[in-house]
């Protein structure tokens, strides 16, 4: 038996041809030997599948299957999804009816006070009943309506909301403190009724297609562009923008000899496509909407200053718990009900409190209107040309004489507008907390909700856990890092209501304030804020926005 370690002798009298056979064979044994300790089928589907991929701003990364894998972490996370949406199924049964006439009418609708005072003074409650009928004065028998309660004094520019409890019978409690001295009217919106909030909820869960995403590619030189979406119901190759650890994923059609890495642009606009039958959508015409309940009902309060005793209040902080309502306007300035808050109303206060800061904005455009503002305030907060163009590039200030930074990036997907914009340095807000080192001078203030009221509501819980989650590795490496939460706001209500209506937006803010509220974070209640203000405004006006970075000053400082 000849030994093959004589065969090169053989095969190759010459003794540099040998050595060079030698090294050759040795390189093939390693990479046999490796090839063995790894998952061949995994390798394989890595090199015949080019076109899934992971997009960061920092890197992309080839995935080695076509499907998400299942980590404990992830299935976590989905036992938490799926636990939430059973949550909210249970709380939003279906309300099927008949004909109009058989869902709520705010007009046969009755509001009375309860327990009427001869004498209201600051500080004290005041509860309305309201007995739901419909529109043949019948008493409803079950609860579910969509309802929006504010007291008002116009000429004193005060306002607060209203907290409603529903009894699940037809009869609801609503709630409110007396902030101020004076004439105090009330208003109880019937924003939508049970059977229009149950048509809403089914519409919502049942398709993805009411936003179509238009995706553009560069070609060489040219732009091309094919459909994108969240998902897409096709037998066609897509290419797969997913993000493994957190189950997220985009796609879009793939176009024949363009690379998956040429995105560079994205747009969106509303589908013809509608889940709500004919009957349903009646119930959303403008007369239908927002329509008010109470008829001419006032009161004065009065100061009583023996019987009010004010509780000294702690400074407002991280990790505080925000009630129901979190304040009042008044003068049309935001004053907190449940902590103290500083003014800083002199810019000098203003330029000590951001000195040595990095703040990072994460979330949507009503998160960059703080961009907009703090210039016009703070003169010495310079805008950074960070290249990119139109409103939704990454915006950066800076005051370099007292080392402070605030930047404005979106988030990913989804995200809506007609507008075209750049997904070149796209991130999910999870990968970009991931991203920030943290310290005690950094502030990360996050907000989503908006650009997700048109898509099942599983996508919106799904992101927040994610968020959460990334939240909590950021305070293991760095726990003095300080991260603000600010919840979105109220809106048009005429707005495309089947994908916009401030229902989603409800629902949307009770999932957030369930999921973070054992954090050690801060929450700016933008929703409270724009119904005492009655900002009915997608983007709120100045005095709402003062008002959130006063909230977010008063956090860091």
């Amino acid at each position: 038996m000849i030994s093959l370690l004589l065969t090169p002798r053989i095969l190759f009298p010459n003794a540099s041809a040998r050595k060079l056979f030698l090294i050759v064979l040795i390189i093939f044994v390693f990479w046999v030997v490796f090839m063995a300790s790894k998952d061949h089928t995994e390798f394989t589907v890595h090199l015949n599948n080019p076109i899934i991929l992971r997009r960061w701003s920092i890197f992309k990364e080839f995935l080695h299957s076509e499907e998400l894998k299942n980590t404990p972490a992830s299935v976590e996370a989905e036992l938490a999804v799926t636990a939430i949406l059973e949550k909210l199924n249970q709380q939003i049964p279906p309300r099927p009816f008949h004909n109009h006439s058989s869902t709520t009418s705010a007009k046969q609708s009755t509001a009375t006070i309860h327990n009427p005072q001869r004498t209201y003074c600051v500080g004290d409650q005041l509860n309305v009943l309201l007995v739901a009928k419909d529109y043949f004065g019948n008493r409803k028998e079950y609860g579910g309506d969509f309802l929006r309660a504010r007291i008002f004094s116009p000429a004193l520019k005060a306002g607060t909301s209203g907290k409603v409890t529903d009894f699940n019978n037809g009869t609801y409690l609503i709630s409110f403190t007396l902030f101020w001295e004076g004439p105090v009217s009330l208003s109880i919106l019937l924003m939508h009724p049970s059977e229009g909030v149950s048509a809403l909820w089914r519409a919502r869960n049942q398709g993805y297609d009411k936003i179509i995403f238009t995706g553009q590619f560069l070609n060489g030189t040219s732009p091309v562009l094919t459909e994108c979406g969240l998902t897409l119901n096709t037998s066609m190759e897509l290419c797969q923008y997913l993000d493994a650890r957190d189950h997220e994923a985009f796609y879009c059609l793939k176009l024949p000899g363009v690379p998956c890495e040429a995105l560079t642009h994205m747009t969106s606009k509303n589908s013809n496509i509608s889940y709500l039958s004919l009957k349903e959508k009646l119930l959303f015409q403008r007369f239908n909407i927002g329509v008010e309940v109470v008829k001419n009902l006032s009161i004065v309060v009065s100061p009583c200053n023996n019987k009010t005793k004010k509780k000294k209040k702690k400074k407002c902080q991280i990790g505080m718990e925000t009630p129901s309502p979190g304040g009042y306007t008044l003068k049309g300035r935001w004053i907190t009900a449940h902590c103290e808050q500083n003014e800083f109303r002199e810019i000098r206060d203003i330029n000590n409190c951001l000195a040595r800061k990095l703040i990072y904005l994460m979330g949507d455009s009503t998160l960059r209107q703080w961009i907009y503002y703090l210039p016009k305030v703070v003169k010495t907060l310079k805008s950074f040309d960070h290249h990119g163009a139109g409103p939704f590039k990454t915006h950066i200030l800076l005051d370099t004489e007292r080392h402070t930074l605030v930047q404005w990036k979106k988030h990913s997907h989804p995200f809506v507008t007609k507008k075209l914009f750049s997904v070149k340095d796209d991130n999910y807000i999870p990968r970009e907390i991931d991203q920030v080192a943290g310290d005690s001078g950094t502030a990360i203030v996050i907000s989503f909700g908006q650009h997700f009221r048109p898509f099942p509501i599983n996508v919106f819980i799904r992101r927040a856990i994610n968020v959460k989650n990334a939240i909590e590795r950021l305070f293991l490496r760095s726990p003095e890092t300080k991260v603000i939460i600010k919840t979105e706001n109220i809106r048009e209500i005429n707005e495309h209501v089947e994908i916009f209506s401030d229902f989603h937006g409800n629902i949307q803010n009770l999932i957030i304030r369930d999921i973070f509220r054992d954090l050690n974070v801060g929450i700016i209640d933008a929703w409270d804020m724009t119904v005492a203000y009655r900002s009915e405004d997608v983007h709120p006006p100045e005095s709402v926005i003062e008002s959130q970075i006063g909230m977010f000053l008063n956090y860091i400082c």
